[in-house]
């Protein structure tokens, strides 16, 4: 591995571009573009107030901005530095904004989710849309871009809006049977549509793109539901991540249950291989030099947080649930136990890896191209596990660096390291 200077940024804003040429990063209301094979700085740009949101757009060219204090989006193009956009929504305020596939559109949504509005780069019309939801949540474009899906609030009911994205509209409109729809996410094959209501109902619908209910479930009622849900790449597994600390995983055929992972806090499984971090610490100092990981035996008790009942979102349940590229892994992480991360092989339905920690997990990421994870702990370390194993690496920088998160290159071989005021690039060997 090899590793590049600190560089600064701001309230973790940094992103590798589509095609994997450039990474954008933001530290106040300066954005600088940087060329990720020789780190040498593109274009600097200097926005009207603090970034608080940047995206690339898909053609790789322009970068948006988003300051939602000033209620304003601002856009830029790596390509031509006299060209310039500027979206202002005036009383009403923008507290969320993302790029259609096109590149060339621009969704903005207005404060107290008064409406979406739609701006076009290239002919400069605006379109609007009434009574959306979330912007991120429930929202979604189909993978090839051409067909957008949106929930509508609308009497104290949701309706899903589905918008052809060559004209920009409304295709087809139908109700859905949830009392509070939280997400909505597209199969990675575009055939059908995945939602699923607040963690007050454990409720999981499937539609398709005419509006027929294909299949939902339901796993208990009268407790907290549903807290992640992810499909695998290959679109034949849902996996569900619920608060009662249980994985289960749903089929494409017949929507019903297959498997129901669970993450009890003595891990007794003779299948899994236990990595636990072993640190080593510098004589006369509570820093830390070094760690490694050591195989260990079942059984394993694990260090579980006990939550507060005085304090809001308790650390309980299922908060990791992630797809390898090729579905063949699945890992997860329960939110009482964050030390621990749980990796499972969706072939033999089993538990392979179990990888504890000495400090919580924040954050954890698949290779793009590869089933290889990266994790942080918000300290000076870098994880990574592989079928082949897994290490713990040091960031070797002069100053104090402590990774807070982590993002992998479009072509699995770098990675950007964020800490609270810096981040830097890692290098990965071709192995």
């Amino acid at each position: 591995m090899n590793f590049s200077d600190l560089f600064q940024h701001s309230n973790q804003l940094c992103k590798f571009s589509p095609n994997g040429r450039h990474v954008c990063s933001c530290s106040q209301c300066r954005v600088v573009i940087r060329d990720v094979a020789t780190l040498q700085i593109v274009a600097i740009f200097t926005c009207l107030d603090p970034v608080q949101y940047i995206e690339w757009a898909s053609d790789s060219v322009h970068v948006m901005c988003g300051m939602f204090k000033r209620g304003m989006v601002q856009v830029w193009s790596i390509e031509n530095s006299e060209w310039f956009c500027k979206i202002d929504e005036g009383m009403a305020g923008v507290v969320a904004c993302r790029w259609a596939p096109d590149a060339r559109h621009i969704l903005t949504m207005a404060d107290f989710q008064l409406r979406v509005t739609l701006w076009s780069l290239t002919t400069k019309t605006v379109s609007f849309i009434k009574n959306p939801k979330n912007l991120h949540t429930n929202m979604d474009f189909s993978g090839d871009g051409r067909i957008m899906a949106m929930v509508e609030r609308r009497d104290c009911k949701d309706y899903v809006n589905i918008f052809d994205c060559s004209i920009w509209k409304l295709w087809r409109q139908f109700s859905v049977d949830t009392k509070d729809c939280k997400e909505l996410r597209w199969s990675p094959n575009n055939q059908v549509i995945c939602l699923w209501d607040s963690p007050l109902e454990y409720n999981i619908l499937i539609y398709s793109i005419d509006g027929q209910n294909l299949g939902s479930y339901s796993a208990y009622s009268n407790a907290l539901g549903t807290k992640k849900v992810a499909w695998s790449p290959s679109s034949q597994f849902l996996a569900i991540g619920s608060y009662d600390e249980k994985v289960r995983i749903i089929n494409h055929l017949t929507w019903k249950m297959i498997i129901e992972h669970k993450h009890p806090s003595t891990v007794t499984a003779k299948s899994a291989v236990v990595y636990v971090e072993v640190e080593k610490r510098l004589p006369r100092s509570q820093l830390v030099s070094e760690s490694k990981y050591e195989a260990q035996e079942p059984p394993i008790t694990l260090q579980v947080t006990k939550p507060d009942p005085d304090k809001p979102n308790p650390p309980i349940g299922i908060g990791v649930v992630l797809f390898s590229p090729d579905s063949r892994y699945l890992v997860t992480r329960s939110d009482n136990m964050p030390h621990a991360v749980w990796v499972w092989d969706m072939a033999s339905i089993s538990l392979v890896a179990l990888l504890v920690h000495a400090n919580p997990v924040k954050v954890v990421e698949w290779d793009p191209k590869q089933p290889r994870l990266a994790m942080c702990t918000g300290t000076n370390k870098l994880y990574m596990w592989s079928p082949a194993g897994c290490i713990s690496v040091v960031v070797p920088v002069d100053s104090p660096f402590k990774v807070n998160n982590i993002h992998w290159h479009p072509n699995g071989k770098v990675l950007v390291l964020l800490g609270k005021t810096h981040y830097c690039l890692c290098t990965l060997d071709n192995e």
